[in-house]
C-alpha cells in the first residue's frame, strides 16, 4: 500500500471497473473455512488464491516455502508465494446475477437516486423493491415516462399496446433511468427552470441542481449508484479467529457476505432453470436486502440479527459514530506518560498542588530522572541510570525530588465537558497509590471522592510545561469562562465552618454571653441600662419583631484591648467563639494613629485574620466604621462567593488564591471543632401539623361532597383539593420554621447552603405534600408524613414515581448534552480571535432586561466586558464620558445613569467585519481571565462549552 501523506479524504462512487481492477479474483462460495484442515476453502471467503497466503512465503498445498520462492503463482493450488500481510490490502469481488441499488443513494437524506431522477423516495423503494413497475420508453404509448403502474394495469398496457412501450422493476430498471442522465443537458434546463420558479418548487430545483452538479463537477456517472459488481473487503479486516473451546468467532460481515453469495448463488441457478418470473423477481429483492444489510445494516426494515438476537454491524457501522473507524482509530488519540488512579481529598494541599503517589510519579517522570542521574554523574550512561530506577535506588528519590519541583502535570477527569475539565498542578509525592487533590478544584472537575479516578498527564517539552503553568495552572483558572463568576467557591464543610465561624449567639449556650446590657429597651419592656439575662432579652426581641414593634439594642458585656487578648481570652475559655464582645483596635489614618472599640465575636476576629480589610463592604471614609472588620455579618455559601469575587477583581488570581486556601483551612478546623452533626431530635415535628392536616381533610371531604351532589366538575374539584393541600403544605413549613432553633444543626446546614435547603427540612420533619406522576401532573393524594414519622406503603409507592423518573432523566439528560455540545464545537470551532479591531462602528443597542415588570439583568451586566461602538457622550453638554477604547465594567452603568443614559450601543460578534473569526473588541472580555480577550482565543469552541456544560 502507499505510504503517500494527504491532507483530507473524499468518499465517491467506484465504477465496476474501479472495482474489478482493485479484484485479484472473485468469491463464489459462500465457505470460509475448512473445520477440519482449519484452511481456508477455495474460492470462498477466505481464499488463499484470491487474498494471498495465510503464512508467510507458504502456498495453500505447500508445494513451495521458503522466501526464495517469492512471487511465483503456485500451478498446483493458484496461491502466490508472498508475505501474509497483504491479505490486509487484496479485495475480491462478487458479480451479481442482477444489479441492486447502493442503499446509502437511495435512502440517504435527501435521496440522491431520487432526486436525479425526480422520484419520490416513497415510489422509488417500491420500484427497487419490486412492488411496482417504472415506464423506461413510452415509445408510441399514451404512457409518460418514470410513470409507476400497478401489476394489474402493466398487464393491461400490455394487452392493448404489446411491445410499444419498456417498462420494468427493480434496479435493472432503476439504472436504464439511470443511463439515459445527461448530467450537463439536465444542468442547463434546470437552470433555466430555476429563472422563473418560486417558493418551493424552488428549493427543489436548487436541491436537485446541487446534486446533478456533483455528478457532473466530480465525474461520477449516476448509473453507478447501481451496483453489477460487489467489492469483497480483505479477510484479515473481516477475521475469524478460533476460540479456545475449538469454536470461532467471526466478524458480522463474513455472515453478511455470506448472506449475499447464498441469494446471488441461488439467484442465478433460478435464471439458468428459467424459473418463473416471480421466483426470481422474489430472489432478486431477497438480493437487494442483503446487500442493503450488508452496506448499512437496520436502514431499511429490520436489522439482520445473529445469535442472541443482536443486530449485525455492517460496513457503515464500522465506519461511524464514536467506535468507528475515523473517530475512534484515525482521529483517536493516545498519550505516553500518562497514569490513572482513584482520587482522595487532600485538605493540606495548596490550590495549584496535587499529590501523586511515589511509585506513579517514578513512571511518569523516568526519562527526566535517568537524565537526571547521567547529568548528576551518578550513572554512567542511560542503561546504567534505568537499572538504578528499576532497582529503586535512594539516589533516584533524590532525583525525582528535584526533577518534580517546577513541572507542573495535568490532570484530567472525564467526561472533560469544559476547559476546566483539565487543570495543571505542582506534583508533591505522596504514600500510597491515589492522586490527592485539591478540595476546591472538585467543583470544576465535577468530581466527589466516592471513587471517582482521574487521569494525569506530563507535558514533556520546555514549551509545553511553560503553557501548563501559564495558561493551565489551577490557580490561574479562578473564573468560569461561561459567566465570569469564581469556580473555586468553597462548599459544605468549608461554608458551615465559616458561618460557624461568623454568627453571633446570646444565651446560657454559649460562655461569656449569658447576660447583656440594655442600652435601648425599644418596646421590649426591657428595663434600660440594666444587666438582664440574655435569653430573656432574645426572648423580648423575638416578640416585639413577631409584633412589628421596635427591638431593643445591647451592650456585651466583655471588653479586650486587643484582637489576641480576646483569642486568649476564647482559648483559656473565658468566653465562646460566638459570643458579641468589645475589642479595641488600633490604625494608622492618614499618618495619625488612632484606635476605637469595635463590637465583634472571637469567631470574626479569627475569619478576617486572612481576608483583605479593603473589599468594599464597608465604608472606611465614615469615622463611626473606619476600625470594623471587613466581614462583619454572618458568611454563608452566597457571601463567600461574593467575597472571592470582590478579592479576585481587587488583588487578582495569586492574592485569591492564598486566601482561598485560608478560607479552606479555616472552614475545615472549625467545622470539625463545632462539631454539628445530625441527629434525629433535631427534626422537630411542629405541633400544628396535626391541626392543619385535619382541617384540610375536612375541606376536601366538602369538596367530595360538592363533586357527588353535581356542583362541580371533576376538574374543579382536582384542582380544589391540589390547592387545599398546597396550602396545607405551605402552613406546616411555616410552622415548622417558626419552631426551629436557628442554631438546630440541620437548619444551619440549610440556611448556610452547605448542604440541604428548607424543602428538605421540611420532607424531614414536617410533610412530603403533594407529588407528580410521571407525565408531570400532581397526584390529588397527598404525602402526610415525613421522613421522621415514616411513610405508609401506599405514600412510598406515590412518592417513588418522581424519583426513578428524576434518576432516569438525568441519564437521558447527560447523553442530549454531550452531543449537543458534540454539535456545537463543530459548527463554532472556526470562530477564533483573529485581529485586535475590525473598526466596525455598527453594534447592538443593550439595556437593562426586564420580564412582566421585573428587572432579571441590570444595565451595570448587560454592558460588563464590552466596548463602546461609538463615543458615548453627554447628552446635556456633549462631553464624551467614555471612548471607544475603554472596556465596560459593572460600575460604569453609575456613571452613565447618572447622566440619564439608559442603553448604550456596543461592538458585537454579531456585527464585527473581521475577515475570517472576530476581532478582540468587538468580543470583549475574556470572562475566565477579567481581562480583555487576547488575538488567538479559540472562543468559538468557549461559547460551545458554556452552552453544553451549564
Amino acid at each position: 500500500m502507499s505510504n503517500t501523506p494527504f491532507e483530507a479524504i473524499k468518499i465517491g462512487i467506484a465504477s465496476p471497473e474501479v472495482i474489478r481492477s482493485w479484484s485479484y479474483g472473485e468469491v463464489k462460495k459462500p465457505e470460509t473455512i475448512n473445520y477440519r484442515t482449519l484452511k481456508p476453502e477455495r474460492d470462498g471467503l477466505f481464499c488463499e488464491r484470491i487474498f494471498g497466503p495465510t503464512k508467510d512465503w507458504e502456498c495453500h498445498c505447500g508445494k513451495y516455502k521458503k522466501i526464495r520462492y517469492k512471487g511465483k503463482i503456485c500451478d498446483r493450488c493458484g496461491v502466490e508465494v508472498t508475505k501474509s500481510k497483504v491479505r490486509r490490502e487484496r479485495m475480491g469481488h462478487i458479480e451479481l446475477a442482477a444489479p441492486v441499488s447502493h442503499i446509502w443513494y437511495f435512502k440517504g437524506i435527501p435521496s440522491r437516486m431520487g432526486l436525479l431522477l425526480d422520484i419520490t423516495p416513497r415510489i422509488l423503494e417500491k420500484v427497487l423493491y419490486f412492488g411496482s413497475y417504472i415506464v423506461t420508453d413510452p415509445g408510441f404509448s399514451p404512457l409518460q415516462k418514470n410513470q409507476i403502474l400497478t401489476e394489474r394495469e402493466y398487464r393491461d398496457m400490455r394487452e392493448k399496446y404489446e411491445d410499444d412501450f419498456e417498462a420494468g422493476m427493480g434496479a435493472e430498471a432503476i439504472k436504464k433511468l439511470l443511463q439515459q442522465i445527461n448530467c450537463e443537458q439536465l444542468s442547463t434546463q434546470l437552470r433555466e427552470e430555476l429563472q422563473n420558479a418560486t417558493g418551493q418548487k424552488k428549493a427543489k430545483l436548487v436541491k436537485r441542481l446541487e446534486v446533478v452538479e456533483a455528478f457532473r463537477l466530480s465525474g461520477n456517472k449516476p448509473e453507478w449508484m447501481i451496483i453489477d459488481i460487489l467489492p469483497v473487503i480483505p479477510p484479515e479486516i473481516r477475521p475469524m479467529v478460533q476460540l479456545d473451546g475449538g469454536r470461532f468467532a467471526t466478524s458480522d460481515l463474513n455472515d453478511l457476505y455470506r448472506r449475499v453469495i447464498n441469494r446471488n448463488n441461488r439467484l442465478k441457478r433460478l435464471m439458468q432453470l428459467n424459473a418463473p418470473d416471480i421466483i426470481v423477481r422474489n430472489e432478486k429483492r431477497m438480493l437487494q436486502e442483503a446487500v442493503d444489510s450488508l452496506i448499512d445494516n437496520g436502514r431499511r426494515g429490520r436489522a439482520v440479527t445473529g445469535a442472541n438476537s443482536r443486530a449485525l454491524k455492517s460496513l457503515s457501522d464500522m465506519l461511524k459514530g464514536k467506535q468507528g473507524r475515523f473517530r475512534q482509530n484515525l482521529l483517536g488519540k493516545r498519550v505516553d506518560y500518562s497514569g490513572r488512579s482513584v482520587i482522595v481529598v487532600g485538605p493540606d494541599l495548596k490550590i495549584y498542588q496535587c499529590g501523586v503517589p511515589k511509585e506513579m510519579a517514578i513512571e511518569l517522570f523516568r526519562p527526566f530522572v535517568m537524565n537526571k542521574l547521567v547529568q548528576e554523574g551518578l550513572a554512567n550512561n542511560i542503561k546504567s541510570a534505568k537499572k538504578m530506577v528499576d532497582k529503586q535506588r535512594t539516589e533516584v528519590w533524590d532525583a525525582l525530588d528535584v526533577v518534580i519541583k517546577e513541572h507542573p502535570v495535568l490532570l484530567n477527569r472525564a467526561p472533560t465537558l469544559h476547559r476546566l475539565g483539565i487543570q495543571a498542578f505542582e506534583p508533591i509525592l505522596v504514600e500510597g497509590r491515589a492522586l490527592r487533590l485539591h478540595p476546591l478544584v472538585c467543583t470544576a472537575y465535577n468530581a466527589d471522592f466516592d471513587g471517582d479516578q482521574m487521569a494525569i498527564h506530563v507535558p514533556l517539552s520546555a514549551e509545553a510545561q511553560a503553557e501548563a503553568r501559564i495558561l493551565m495552572l489551577s490557580a490561574n483558572n479562578l473564573l468560569r469562562p461561561q459567566d465570569g463568576h469564581p469556580v473555586t467557591v468553597p462548599t459544605q464543610d468549608m461554608i458551615l465552618g465559616s458561618y460557624y465561624l461568623t454568627y453571633t449567639r446570646l444565651g446560657k449556650a454559649e460562655k461569656g454571653a449569658e447576660s447583656v446590657l440594655v442600652t435601648n429597651a425599644g418596646d421590649t419592656g426591657l428595663p434600660e441600662g440594666v444587666i438582664v439575662d440574655a435569653d430573656d432579652f432574645v426572648a423580648a426581641n423575638k416578640a416585639a419583631k413577631a409584633a412589628d414593634k421596635r427591638e431593643a439594642e445591647y451592650t456585651p458585656l466583655h471588653a479586650f484591648s486587643t484582637p489576641a487578648e480576646a483569642i486568649m481570652a476564647y482559648n483559656a475559655e473565658v468566653i465562646g467563639i460566638h459570643a458579641p464582645v468589645r475589642v479595641r483596635v488600633e490604625k494608622t489614618i492618614d499618618g495619625v494613629p488612632a484606635h476605637r472599640l469595635i463590637r465583634t465575636t472571637v469567631g470574626r476576629i479569627i475569619f478576617n485574620g486572612p481576608i483583605p480589610q479593603d473589599l468594599g463592604y464597608v465604608d472606611r471614609t465614615d469615622p463611626e466604621h473606619a476600625f470594623d472588620h471587613e466581614i462583619g455579618f454572618t458568611v454563608g455559601k452566597k457571601q463567600l462567593g461574593d467575597i472571592i469575587d470582590r478579592c479576585i477583581n481587587k488583588y487578582g488570581f495569586t492574592i485569591s488564591a492564598e486566601v482561598l486556601d485560608n478560607i479552606k483551612a479555616l472552614g475545615f478546623k472549625y467545622a470539625t471543632q463545632g462539631a454539628i452533626t445530625i441527629s434525629i431530635a433535631d427534626m422537630t415535628v411542629p405541633d400544628a401539623k396535626k391541626t392543619l392536616i385535619e382541617a384540610t381533610e375536612r375541606k376536601v371531604l366538602d369538596i367530595e361532597k360538592q363533586y357527588k351532589r353535581g356542583l362541580l366538575t371533576n376538574n374543579e374539584r382536582y384542582r380544589l383539593v391540589v390547592n387545599e393541600w398546597e396550602q396545607t403544605t405551605k402552613g406546616v413549613t411555616g410552622a415548622l420554621q417558626n419552631c426551629l432553633d436557628e442554631f438546630n444543626p440541620i437548619y444551619m446546614m440549610a440556611n448556610s447552603g452547605a448542604r440541604g435547603s428548607m424543602n428538605q427540612i421540611r420532607q424531614l420533619a414536617g410533610m412530603r405534600g403533594l407529588m407528580a406522576n410521571t407525565s408531570g401532573k400532581t397526584i390529588e393524594i397527598p404525602i402526610k408524613a415525613n421522613f421522621r414519622e415514616g411513610l405508609s406503603v401506599l405514600e412510598y409507592f406515590i412518592s417513588s414515581r418522581g424519583a426513578r423518573k428524576g434518576l432516569a432523566d438525568t441519564a437521558l439528560r447527560t447523553a442530549d448534552s454531550g452531543y449537543l455540545t458534540r454539535r456545537l464545537v463543530d459548527v463554532s470551532q472556526d470562530v477564533i480571535i483573529r485581529s485586535q479591531d475590525c473598526g466596525t462602528t455598527s453594534g447592538e443597542w443593550v439595556s437593562a432586561v426586564y420580564d412582566k415588570g421585573q428587572e432579571v439583568q441590570s444595565f451595570g451586566v448587560s454592558i460588563h466586558g464590552r466596548f463602546p461602538a461609538v463615543p458615548v457622550t453627554n447628552p446635556e453638554t456633549g462631553e464624551i464620558i467614555f471612548d471607544t477604547e475603554h472596556m465596560f465594567m459593572p460600575e460604569d452603568a453609575k456613571v452613565l445613569e447618572a447622566a440619564g443614559i439608559h442603553k448604550v450601543l456596543i461592538r458585537s460578534v454579531l456585527n464585527c467585519e473581521a475577515k475570517s473569526g472576530v476581532c478582540a473588541k468587538c468580543y470583549g472580555i475574556n470572562l475566565a481571565v477579567g481581562r480583555p480577550v487576547n488575538p488567538g482565543e479559540a472562543v468559538g469552541v468557549i461559547a460551545a462549552q458554556s452552552i453544553g456544560e451549564p
